[in-house]
């Protein structure tokens, strides 16, 4: 979307209202920024009330003036708000019951999404701006956000995805009384063009193959028909689930979450060469190569100390070959940019900045805002995805031609 240009204001107009007065003193409070926001706010609400009047019957006319308050970035500022006899008219610019100015509730929602608490948001607006709102309306701004969190999670889906990754992390949420851990379940598209679309955000007690079951039923009767290339944690049983509704996807272990699984069986001073024993697994040329690099990395020193890595390698084995059928390109994108990885870190970061949250709709709205941020500041796929696509197409044929025209 063009970024839309600011409208030029010819100099002349700016020495007429400076008048030789001193620059600063227009953004302080009360000062030249505030009175233009109030002439333009009352010039526009007096433009409606004549709309509103040439549509209405013959015998409603003006009927003065109320006065209102209302919060702005800057502070407050009163408003001449015009009447009609009939009391019919209702401003969309500040609507009858709204009291806060255009644009401030979305600076409240933005520092929400950066992870300050509501009274952090209070603080921060009282020594920036010298306003005072309470916790209570930072709380009724942000809970708006939940019923666009039910729109944005009933929302249709295209009906192919060539790559969804799947994944859960850990939060923890206050409930009955006692802090808990929680699992936050995200599924991330990936479209033919290469563009991403998180397809949907889900608050459970546990991760467990029977709950990612009931999202895949979701998925599906939310409009997606397929899914080429599935990317999942090493969860037991998940890709039964991912079978069980879409049966002709090739579902491929995570390698970054095997690899953070591996080194969780190693002494930290260890974990430097024992992550590099295991390049040549990740990186053999192929399926029979890297088994032979597996079968070497358990004879040898680092395999024999630490056996439960073979072990685990060997459990989720079916799900890793599928990943030595692609070239280079396609792997670092299964791999080295990993997009649900990226997506995680700065969820994390987020979760680290509240500690815990004091209900699971505290955390959804959090969660939502900044993967909502998130997906705006996303462009086109990643330049290794022109070679996957023509990987896709060879490996899934008319699969993947129905994702093109999707």
């Amino acid at each position: 979307m063009a970024r839309r240009k600011a409208p030029h204001i010819p100099d002349a107009i700016l020495d007429q209202l400076l008048a030789g007065a001193d620059p600063k003193a227009a953004f302080e409070a009360n000062g030249l920024i505030d009175a233009l926001k109030k002439a333009l706010a009352e010039r526009a609400l007096n433009a409606e009330m004549d709309h509103h009047l040439a549509g209405e019957e013959a015998g409603n006319t003006r009927n003065g003036y109320g006065r209102k308050t209302v919060t702005t970035e800057t502070g407050r500022i009163e408003l001449a708000i015009p009447r009609d006899r009939q009391a019919t008219f209702d401003p969309q610019l500040i609507a009858r019951y709204q009291r806060r100015f255009p644009g401030f509730d979305d600076k409240i929602v933005s520092m929400y999404a950066r992870g300050m608490s509501a009274r952090e948001i209070v603080g921060h607006l009282r020594e920036l701006y010298s306003i005072e709102v309470s916790p209570d309306l930072i709380s009724t701004v942000t809970d708006a956000v939940l019923e666009e969190v039910a729109t944005w999670q009933a929302r249709p889906l295209d009906p192919v995805y060539p790559l969804v990754f799947f994944d859960a992390l850990r939060i923890k949420v206050r409930d009955e009384g006692l802090v808990r851990n929680k699992a936050v379940h995200i599924a991330l598209g990936v479209r033919a063009n290469g563009s991403k679309e998180i397809l949907g955000l889900w608050l459970e007690q546990n991760e467990g193959a029977k709950f990612w079951l009931r999202v895949m039923n979701e998925l599906r009767n939310r409009g997606v028909e397929d899914v080429l290339l599935a990317v999942v944690d090493g969860l037991k049983g998940f890709p039964d689930a991912i079978r069980a509704v879409f049966p002709e996807t090739m579902v491929q272990t995570c390698i970054v979450h095997l690899l953070r699984h591996s080194l969780d069986f190693v002494s930290y001073k260890d974990r430097k060469p024992v992550a590099a024993a295991l390049k040549d697994i990740y990186r053999a040329v192929d399926a029979t190569a890297a088994e032979a690099a597996l079968t070497a990395f358990e004879a040898g020193p680092w395999g024999q100390r630490y056996q439960a890595i073979g072990q685990s390698w060997r459990r989720a084995w079916s799900e890793v070959v599928p990943f030595y059928a692609f070239p280079g390109e396609v792997r670092r994108i299964l791999y080295t940019t990993n997009a649900i990885e990226a997506l995680n870190a700065t969820l994390r970061r987020a979760v680290r900045a509240r500690g815990h949250f004091p209900t699971d709709e505290a955390a959804l709205k959090l969660l939502y805002l900044v993967l909502n941020r998130s997906e705006k500041a996303w462009k086109m796929g990643p330049r290794e995805w022109i070679m996957a696509k023509a990987q896709f197409a060879i490996i899934f044929g008319e699969r993947f031609t129905k994702a093109m025209a999707a």
